[in-house]
């Protein structure tokens, strides 16, 4: 099968990272406010859109949708910078227009899930589909309960291309076995363009940016504890947004400054929604200095700076219990374990159903860099009990690996070669150059 991401990028080792970062806006985000703001009435303007692939494909395919999007940059007062933005002029609920073709969602599984939501209540027939990796990801977590609402929806074995064919739905309660925020969002966006309440159960708590954006968007979500609640048919009302910066990109940096001796990294800007935030308490657990200070609130998402420094790592265990909050933190906070410290992870195996199956793609990543290292079935074993010789790694299409290997690398004794270094784009363009200015 062919690989999507060509490049081959050489990372150095360094000896202590230094810098002030403001990562790209949250992905998480950027992609619900762009589809929100489509079944919304009026316009929209978002400012600090994630660059990423992955939410340029949302845009790409609400255009295909009838939804008038444009794209430009405006300066930033605070930092002097121009940064992405993007202008939507909602259709209302319910009124989005048949695509004449597929709906192209890349790598995007965010996309293709919640977009499925929207399009259940919609009376024309849909194809959700993507490139290869996309092609191999599970998709009846979401096919199943927009079924169960009454929205004709089929898939290829259980992945996608997804068939959506809308119209008339009825609302559900819907107890899903395995957490996802995404199952969620497509739920409740559903729900919301159906007469009634739905209600969506969560057996663990997940990111609740759905519910923060409907309520600033005007819509009443009721949250009581893991269980949510909208009534539908409630009007969306376009506004100013502005996406925070986002945390799982800024992972990166905090685990890079925590791994190396004299490090300190100042992250600004940051997205601290509650229910992302349990990275950086790991990493104090972990043995990191973090300082944490919430500065302002947006659209309900408050926002801040992240400073951390290095200090002695030591052994930590998560547990099936804290893996819900950490899914996409995973395969760095095993990079930064290689610098010394010991992380053992089991719970994890939603790791498997990513870009790429995270774990065995991690270890065996971790492995030819010289790391001490055991796959488990649903997580993982890294021992930082000797330094990593450096060589090459295969990023296996995927995104956070490509990034969890240039954390690795920093501490080599030899270069590390990452193949299918250019995955970074679907989340965080410029991630290397970002690097090389941390060096010091």
């Amino acid at each position: 099968m062919p690989a999507e991401f060509t490049m081959t990028v050489t990372v150095a080792p360094a000896t202590t990272l230094e810098g002030v970062v403001r990562v790209p806006g949250d992905k998480s985000i950027s992609h619900r406010y762009a589809m929100f703001a489509a079944l919304a009435e009026g316009v929209t303007r978002i400012t600090h859109y994630a660059p990423g692939n992955d939410c340029q494909s949302t845009l790409r395919c609400l255009e295909q949708l009838g939804t008038v999007v444009s794209r430009h940059t405006a300066f930033d007062r605070d930092t002097g910078a121009e940064v992405p933005t993007v202008q939507i002029v909602g259709r209302g609920l319910r009124g989005l227009q048949s695509p004449s073709a597929d709906l192209d969602c890349g790598n995007s599984g965010s996309t293709l899930r919640m977009l499925a939501g929207i399009l259940a209540a919609h009376p024309f027939t849909s194809v959700l589909t993507g490139d290869v990796s996309l092609r191999r990801r599970p998709m009846m977590r979401v096919v199943t309960p927009l079924a169960e609402m009454g929205a004709d929806v089929t898939s290829f074995n259980g992945r996608p291309p997804v068939r959506v064919t809308g119209g008339n739905l009825h609302p559900i309660t819907y107890h899903p076995d395995t957490p996802s925020a995404q199952v969620k969002t497509a739920v409740l966006l559903a729900g919301l363009q159906t007469a009634g309440v739905t209600t969506f159960e969560e057996p663990a708590q997940t990111r609740d940016h759905t519910e923060r954006a409907l309520r600033a968007l005007g819509a009443k979500v009721d949250v009581q504890g893991h269980v949510i609640r909208i009534t539908g048919e409630q009007p969306l009302t376009g506004r100013p947004l502005a996406v925070p910066g986002d945390p799982s990109s800024a992972a990166f940096w905090a685990c890079a400054a925590a791994a190396l001796p004299g490090s300190f990294i100042e992250l600004r800007d940051v997205g601290l929604n509650p229910s992302r935030t349990a990275i950086f308490e790991v990493l104090r657990r972990f043995g990191a200095d973090v300082d944490i200070q919430v500065e302002r609130t947006d659209a309900e998402e408050p926002v801040g700076r992240v400073r951390v420094r290095h200090k002695q790592l030591n052994r930590l265990e998560l547990t099936p219990a804290e893996v819900p909050g950490l899914i996409d933190e995973l395969p760095v906070l095993a990079a930064l374990a290689t610098h010394g410290g010991e992380l053992r992870v089991t719970g994890a195996q939603e790791l498997r159903a990513k870009e790429s199956d995270r774990i065995t793609a991690l270890i065996n990543g971790l492995r030819a860099l010289g790391a001490d290292a055991d796959e488990l079935p649903d997580g993982f074993h890294v021992r930082g009990s000797r330094r990593l010789l450096g060589g090459e790694a295969d990023a296996a299409d995927d995104h956070r690996l490509a990034m969890a290997f240039a954390v690795a690398g920093l501490g080599g004794l030899e270069p590390t070669i990452i193949r299918g270094a250019d995955a970074v784009n679907v989340s965080y363009p410029g991630f290397f150059d970002v690097l090389d200015a941390l060096r010091t």
